[in-house]
C-alpha cells in the first residue's frame, strides 16, 4: 500500500492575511533599474526570512511538500546573488531554512517560470534559462540541502518549434551546460497541448540524460495522450532514482467544477475529486488557487484528517 505526502505551491493565503508573510515581494523593471541590486537584496531578505515562517508553519500542520516561490530573489537574472550587499545575512538566513526543512523532513524546490526554455533556438533565450537554472540551485545549495531531486527545480521542456524531435536535441545539448547542482536537480514536467511534450516524450530525454519526470494529472489529462493514466504514472515513476520519491502535481479542471466558461486546462482553486495514486508512494503538490486552504479542505474531505485547522 503506497502512501502519498501533499503540499502547495508558493502563497499561504492563512499567513499572508494574518501577518502579511510572503515570499514573493518583487518590483518592476523600472523600480530595479532606479534602485538597484540593493533594494532587490532588501526584499530577498525579507522573503527568505518569511520563508522560515512558511517552513514552520507547514511543520505545525504536518504539511512535508512545499514549493517555494522562484520570484524569492527579485530580478535575479541581472546580478550575482553574492554581490547583493546584505548576501552574508540572506546566505545565513537560508541556512537556517534549510536546516529546518532537514530536521522537519519537508522537501522542497522550485519551479521556474514558462520563460525559462533550453531548448529554444534563440541563443539569449537559453543563456537566461541557463543562468536561472544556475541561481536556483545556487540557492539550494547554500541552503545547505542534498544536490539531489528531493530539492529538485521542475520544469517544461518548452516549445517544439515545428520539429520536436530537433527541440529535444537542443535541450539534451544545453542541459550539458548546466552547473552540476543544476543538473542534479533538474526534473521535467509533462504538457497539457499535444503540439508539446507527453510523457513519452520526456522519457526519450530521460533515456539521454536522466532528468526524472514529475506527472502532472491534469495536463495528462487535457494532452488527450492516448497512454492510459496509470500507466504514464508509472512510467513517469520508473525515472526516479532509487530512495527518491515521485513527484507530481495534481489540480481539477476550472471548467468542469467552477466555470464552464474558462479553457479547460484553467486550474481550479479548489480540488474536487480525490486523487488516484494507484497505491504508490508519491509527493503531490497541489496546484490551486486556494493554496494551502485547498489543501487542509482536501485532507479534511478525502483523507478524514481532522489535525489541521
Amino acid at each position: 500500500m503506497g502512501k502519498a505526502n501533499y503540499g502547495y505551491c508558493c502563497i499561504n493565503l492563512t499567513l499572508q492575511k494574518d501577518h502579511d508573510i510572503k515570499i514573493g515581494r518583487s518590483m518592476i523593471k523600472r523600480t530595479f533599474t532606479a534602485k538597484g541590486s540593493k533594494y532587490a537584496g532588501e526584499l530577498a531578505e525579507a522573503n527568505v526570512r518569511d520563508l522560515i515562517e512558511i517552513i514552520k508553519w507547514n511543520h505545525k500542520q504536518g504539511i512535508n511538500v512545499y514549493r517555494m516561490s522562484s520570484s524569492m530573489f527579485p530580478w535575479m537574472s541581472e546580478y550575482e546573488l553574492s554581490d547583493l550587499p546584505n548576501w552574508q545575512t540572506i546566505s545565513n538566513l537560508l541556512k537556517g531554512a534549510g536546516a529546518l526543512v532537514q530536521k522537519y523532513g519537508q522537501r522542497v524546490g522550485f519551479h521556474p517560470g514558462q520563460f525559462c526554455v533550453l531548448p529554444s533556438p534563440t541563443p539569449k533565450v537559453v543563456t537566461a534559462a541557463i543562468r536561472e537554472l544556475d541561481q536556483s540551485a545556487l540557492i539550494l545549495d547554500t541552503m545547505g540541502l542534498p544536490q539531489n531531486h528531493t530539492y529538485s527545480m521542475n520544469i517544461h521542456v518548452g516549445g517544439s518549434y515545428g520539429d520536436k524531435e530537433a527541440a529535444k536535441q537542443r535541450f539534451v545539448e544545453n542541459f550539458k551546460r548546466l552547473s552540476p547542482s543544476a543538473q542534479a536537480r533538474l526534473v521535467l514536467e509533462n504538457d497539457d497541448k499535444p503540439t508539446q511534450y507527453s510523457v513519452q516524450d520526456l522519457y526519450d530525454i530521460y533515456e539521454k540524460v536522466g532528468t526524472p519526470i514529475t506527472f502532472d494529472y491534469h495536463h495528462h489529462r487535457c494532452y488527450e495522450d492516448p497512454m492510459p493514466e496509470e500507466d504514464a504514472l508509472k512510467l513517469a515513476a520508473s525515472t526516479w532514482p532509487a530512495g527518491i520519491r515521485q513527484l507530481c502535481h495534481y489540480s481539477s479542471s476550472k471548467k468542469l467544477h467552477e466555470d464552464d466558461s474558462v479553457i479547460l486546462r484553467a486550474h481550479a482553486d479548489y480540488i474536487y475529486e480525490k486523487i488516484e495514486t494507484y497505491d504508490m508512494d508519491l509527493d503531490i503538490e497541489l496546484e490551486v488557487k486556494a493554496k494551502e486552504l485547498a489543501l487542509i479542505k482536501y485532507r479534511k474531505e478525502y483523507l478524514n484528517d481532522l489535525v489541521l485547522s
